[in-house]
Parts: structure tokens; sequence; C-alpha cells
């Protein structure tokens, strides 16, 4: 159970970070910094605030709270990233960060119990957790991305007007066991 439930998750959280990085790949490096207005994010924003999470929840994070004395949340709300490569940088950390903490997963120690702000949760509900908050997020990076791009937004899914075609190419294969992200994530080398 756990080993298919980690393989699902990792393949998930994969998927999200595509999909934010298919958006950034899309819009200018002005774009990235484009804010609707002051009470909003901005995507380099909205980056450096997963950053600022994946590394405090996933260092040590079967030892260690996962809210980090040396977090500041605060500060990852400020619009001073300097540019796309350090965007970037901060991204490839992160999910790094995340990745690394579910490799290191195992059965002797699934039954950790993981805190965040001193509240105890089982190693599924902390990454439940994350796989909820993270495409929240990448959600707004999308929906910034499509704002900014208007008509050269280039689709991330099934375009519109494309549904029809779409299900008919599926149902026209026989049922087959599959992750819904396989199709998306392609592993190097195949």
């Amino acid at each position: 159970m756990e080993k298919e439930y980690l393989e699902s998750a990792r393949k998930q959280f994969e998927y999200y970070k595509m999909l934010g990085e298919k958006t950034m790949a899309q819009v200018s490096d002005e774009q990235l910094f484009w804010k609707y207005n002051e009470e909003s994010n901005s995507i380099a924003t909205i980056v450096k605030h997963l950053w600022g999470n994946m590394l405090s929840r996933w260092t040590d994070f079967l030892t260690t709270d996962g809210e980090k004395e040396w977090r500041n949340r605060e500060a990852e709300f400020d619009n001073d990233i300097a540019d796309r490569a350090e965007l970037l940088a901060k991204w490839d950390e992160g999910w790094n960060c995340l990745f690394n903490a579910l490799d290191s997963l195992n059965e002797a120690n699934w039954d950790t119990t993981i805190y965040i702000r001193n509240q105890g949760h089982s190693v599924m509900e902390a990454i439940n957790r994350q796989l909820a908050h993270y495409p929240y997020h990448v959600g707004q990076i999308v929906f910034i991305g499509k704002m900014v791009l208007d008509e050269k937004w280039v689709s991330l899914s099934i375009p519109r007007g494309k549904s029809q075609n779409y299900n008919e190419e599926k149902f026209a294969k026989p049922k087959a066991k599959a992750h819904f992200t396989d199709e998306y994530i392609k592993k190097p080398g195949s």
C-alpha cells in the first residue's frame, strides 16, 4: 500500500511541477513579476512561497517540525526575486527537497509522526497536506499565465473545443490500469 501511494503521490507532484514549468516557459521575464494589483502575488512571489514552504516542510521532515525556526514566511511574499534564473533555481531547490524527502521513505519510517507547527500528522497526511497546497498555488501560476498571455496562451490540458476528440481517442483504446499523469510525465529514456 505505501509503495503504491508514494508512487502515485510522486507522479502527482511531478505533474503539477510540470504544469508550473510549462506556464513559466510561456511567459516573458517581465510577466513572471506581473501582479494584477497590490494585494495579488506574481508568479515569482508564488514560486518564492512554494520554495520556502517546501524547504521548511521537507528538510529533515521525519525528525524536525515542518515549520522551521529559520523560515521567514512573511518574506516569501516580497516580490524581490532578481530574475528568471533565480526564480528557476528556487523552484528546482524546493522541488528537489520534496522529492529527496519522498525518496527517503520506507517501511521502517512510514509510521513516523510528522509535526507541522506541533500538530501531528501521519506520513500520508503530511504528504496529502502538501499535495493539496502545492497544486493550489500552481493553479494560481497557471491562471496568471493565462491572464498575461491572453490569446497567446497554449493550453496545458485539453484545449477548448477538443474534448470530444480527446474522449474518442481515449475510449478507442482498451481499458488499462495507468496513472493519469503517465501520458504527461515522460521518464528519461522513455
